[in-house]
């Protein structure tokens, strides 16, 4: 094939997938080795690894040898079909998936993929392990299926075992995202036995990632109640642990009672609002006529339906949230209780 023709084919293939193509995807459509080898020759393509080329003129960064690698492991097919397949298809993992989030200072000698079925490669520098993923625990990073963080830490405690060098991860990622603790802890569970903890036992082992990351409970309590939607939860699941000398000690406090007052006020409020029509209705009928008893089972409906309206739940929540922050309740101790409902969120 002529190599201005070749070059036509190559640009579209290459646009979409980070500037590179395999010899595969190339056969395809007519072009073989040697038309590429005298690309490559010719200063039009550069080889980064067997049978996989890149533009000479594309923008490159440090991952393009993961990607290259990623490509190779299914090199017929295209990586843009690929992607749409996330969790059936080859997913980074452990410290590739690290390295792409950018956490940690791991340095992988292999590049380290999961598939759903079991894969061998007789590549040393591609390494494989079977392992079916949730949808929710595989997202896009450096445009590659990777594993999410919260699953990436919990495979490096899988796969390396040193919590000193997941908790440099962990700290690292802390800082760069609004990590899904609930999940991370659910994930963790599994690997707790292992560690020496409780078998199941995932919060112990997350508390003790972040002892040794040295990431403050309170620092983190404190994102947490700053968070309106997630403050709600925390409150609910926090209050809902309490026993009777715990909430009749919580309620005491200075702020427990004014957020009490407000709630009083808002349920006040309500009902005068929503029964107002109904009320009305009534002292213009006699008591014990049907008319009577009908507006009667209609008025206790409304009150229902209005007292647990999720408006109200989550004024409520909320108060008792912001209550939580400003009394002693908000402790280390409460951090578990704080990474169980902080994932609630995303589930409700």
């Amino acid at each position: 094939m002529k190599a201005t023709q070749a070059l036509g084919i190559l640009a579209e293939l290459t646009s979409h997938q980070w500037g590179m193509v395999t010899s595969a995807q190339a056969r395809v459509h007519g072009i073989t080795r040697l038309d590429l080898s005298r690309l490559a020759e010719a200063g039009h393509l550069k080889r980064l690894a067997h049978g996989i080329y890149m533009d000479a003129g594309a923008n490159g960064d440090q991952f393009d040898d993961l990607r290259a690698a990623w490509l190779s492991t299914d090199p017929k097919v295209m990586g843009e079909k690929r992607i749409k397949d996330r969790v059936g298809g080859v997913v980074v993992a452990g410290a590739s998936a690290a390295r792409l989030h950018e956490i940690g200072d791991l340095w992988a000698d292999r590049h380290e993929f999961v598939t759903p079925s079991r894969r061998q490669s007789q590549r040393p520098e591609i390494s494989y392990r079977r392992r079916k993923l949730e949808p929710h625990d595989v997202t896009l990073a450096g445009g590659l299926p990777t594993m999410t963080v919260e699953r990436t830490i919990a495979d490096l405690v899988e796969q390396i075992g040193d919590l000193s060098l997941v908790a440099d991860a962990l700290r690292d990622a802390s800082r760069r995202w609004n990590l899904d603790l609930d999940r991370l802890q659910s994930l963790l569970a599994p690997l707790a036995s292992r560690n020496g903890l409780k078998h199941g036992d995932g919060s112990a082992l997350l508390n003790r990632l972040m002892e040794i990351a040295g990431i403050d409970p309170d620092a983190v309590a404190r994102r947490v109640a700053a968070d309106a939607s997630l403050a709600s939860r925390v409150a609910a699941t926090y209050l809902g642990s309490l026993s009777r000398a715990d909430l009749d000690q919580l309620l005491s406090t200075s702020g427990m009672k004014g957020a009490r007052q407000t709630l009083q006020e808002s349920f006040a409020a309500l009902v005068r609002r929503s029964l107002a029509p109904q009320i009305a209705e009534i002292t213009s009928l006699e008591a014990s006529t049907p008319q009577f008893n009908a507006v009667l089972d209609q008025v206790s409906r409304t009150a229902a339906e209005q007292l647990v309206d999720t408006g109200i739940i989550k004024q409520f929540s909320l108060a008792w949230a912001k209550s939580l922050t400003t009394s002693h309740a908000v402790k280390p101790e409460t951090l578990a209780t704080i990474r169980e409902a902080q994932n609630a969120v995303t589930r409700g």
